[in-house]
């Protein structure tokens, strides 16, 4: 709902607000007094694109803001969720224009892109200018029409949550079937690697010690000798180190007595000639088994070349990343043997929920079927109270391949001049898209929405000058049907007919004023008496007849 509507230097508006009531506002003035631009300012904060020629005053910018109430509306939630936006139940939208031409538009005191705008004002007004009737002409719209008067909005969310999850079904089969087309074009070639790897028969870490050990065995004979001369010097030599420190030993030994300071040194010394020792055996042992096997090398070289061949071949640097690609290998080879048994299952899944989601639809068609006929009827009955005797509506309705709202197409036919004589032949109707007359398709657009207000979660609904091309009782019932259409939803209309004036719950009336030798339009909502007033310059002309103003006031009244 729109509560508030501030405008700010656009056109021949300095600045003025109007507070809306929540049922009928209707909006009056004389032709060229402003009401008009008033729709034009509102249009910039539904996300139309500016225009710098609005800008009179070419100092200050130009400030378009609109105060909305939103509450408990999904649509709303959800924009607020996709668009990362803070909650809250009013709704600031503004827009700026300065006078070089930038404008910016704010949620809530956020900036948000133009898109952003456009898309939220969907939800919180729906604006009916002449020959704009975009949302009547869409499919899905005319969708929303039959399925409200058809009331099966249950069956309907039973139906789209098992559509949703048969597409969810279906993808995933897709995914099962390119995943096995593409295991088919891999499966022989897998099967080769693997075996390749698996007839290797590498083990943890076997290329890095085999390359130890190599190393080791082309050095074995110039390491033997080292060890052998080491050894020698140690223990074997004509004064064997080991020897000598024995002797020096005992050199020492008989004076522990004498002095603090020796025992620790004899220790030492003691320990020294113990170790040395020690090392000298282990060298020893070690040249013993230090042997080099010439087959034993050739075998290793032939392994270490078969593991260099398999890691250059796939791009590896060791055992451990072989050993990976074996393991991954023979889990793709698995998975070709689990997935037929995963597609079967998948297409059984898939088929049920079609099923399921096709009995669903053909419950909501013929629902849908058994409502086109009544809604008609309703229609085409409001039409002619507003002033359209010879137009005619017909619904046309086929079956097309299942979609998130079943598994028709619905499609609204009008014929503007269909005689009475006439039967309701389709071949004389053309689709709403290809009708011209602006007038008729507002009128029409009211008429159905009065039908499905109830039902259908609609926005605030504004006409700007519906009545154009009618008078009297056709007037009349226009007022008559937008004042219905007022107890469930907030409307907002321009008018010229008094008979449409008199049903509003708010009356405002705009009108031009001189400020400071500058003609500027400003509104106000008028009271009581000059309700009547301005509904008596209406029928009768600036200088209203007292039949005129009792008339006035009969209107009022009713």
């Amino acid at each position: 709902m729109l509560s508030r509507l501030s405008i700010k230097n656009y056109a021949i508006i300095d600045e003025l607000e109007i507070d809306f009531s929540n049922n009928l506002n209707i909006i009056t003035g004389e032709t060229g007094a402003g009401k008009s631009i008033i729709v034009g300012a509102l249009s910039l904060i539904l996300g139309a694109r500016a225009d710098t020629t609005v800008l009179v005053n070419k100092k200050k910018k130009c400030i378009i803001e609109g105060i909305f109430s939103a509450i408990d509306n999904k649509a709303v939630e959800d924009f607020w969720q996709e668009n990362q936006l803070d909650r809250e139940d009013e709704i600031i939208i503004r827009r700026e224009i300065a006078a070089n031409g930038k404008s910016r538009a704010f949620i809530n005191d956020t900036p948000v892109k133009l898109t952003q705008l456009e898309e939220l004002s969907t939800w919180l007004v729906d604006l009916h200018q002449q020959f704009d009737v975009q949302e009547l002409v869409q499919a899905d719209f005319q969708l929303q029409v039959v399925d409200a008067m058809a009331g099966h909005e249950n069956l309907l969310k039973t139906y789209r949550d098992i559509f949703q999850q048969w597409k969810t079904a279906r993808q995933e089969l897709m995914n099962l079937q390119q995943q096995k087309d593409q295991f088919d074009k891999e499966a022989d070639y897998n099967q080769f690697q693997f075996e390749e790897l698996q007839e290797a028969g590498f083990k943890e870490n076997e290329l890095e010690e085999i390359e130890a050990a190599l190393k080791l065995s082309n050095n074995a004979e110039a390491i033997k000798e080292a060890l052998l001369k080491v050894n020698f010097a140690l223990s074997e030599s004509e004064e064997p180190m080991v020897q000598k420190l024995k002797i020096l030993l005992q050199q020492l030994t008989p004076f522990a007595d004498a002095h603090p300071s020796l025992p620790p040194l004899i220790e030492r010394l003691a320990a020294t000639q113990i170790e040395l020792q020690d090392i000298a055996a282990d060298l020893e042992k070690m040249g013993d088994h230090i042997q080099y096997d010439a087959e034993k090398v050739e075998e290793m070289n032939e392994r270490l070349s078969l593991g260099y061949k398999l890691q250059q071949k796939h791009g590896l640097h060791s055992t451990a990343e072989l050993l990976a690609l074996q393991e991954d290998l023979n889990r793709k080879l698995q998975a070709v043997l689990k997935i037929d048994d995963d597609i079967l299952q998948a297409k059984k899944e898939t088929d049920t929920l079609f099923a399921a989601a096709k009995s669903n639809a053909e419950k909501i068609s013929a629902q849908r079927k058994k409502h086109c006929k009544p809604l008609e009827e309703k229609v085409n009955t409001l039409i002619k109270q507003v002033g359209m005797p010879n137009a005619r509506l017909k619904i046309a309705m086929e079956s097309v391949p299942l979609h998130a709202s079943g598994a028709d197409r619905v499609e609204f036919l009008f014929n503007a001049n269909l005689p009475a004589t006439q039967k309701m032949n389709e071949n004389l109707f053309v689709p709403i898209r290809k009708v011209a007359s602006g007038g008729e398709l507002n009128r029409l657009m009211l008429s159905i929405k009065s039908l499905v207000a109830a039902s259908m979660d609609l926005p605030s609904l504004i006409f700007d000058e519906i009545d154009t091309g009618i008078s009297g009782e056709a007037a009349k019932q226009v007022g008559i049907i937008m004042k219905q259409l007022a107890a469930n939803r907030q409307v907002i209309a321009i008018t010229h007919q008094p008979q449409i004036a008199g049903k509003a719950d708010a009356h405002f009336f705009v009108y031009k004023e001189i400020v400071q030798d500058e003609v500027k339009t400003n509104i106000r909502r008028l009271s009581k008496e000059e309700r009547v007033l301005a509904i008596a310059k209406m029928l009768s002309g600036e200088k209203p007849t007292a039949v005129a103003m009792e008339n006035a006031r009969e209107m009022l009244m009713n």
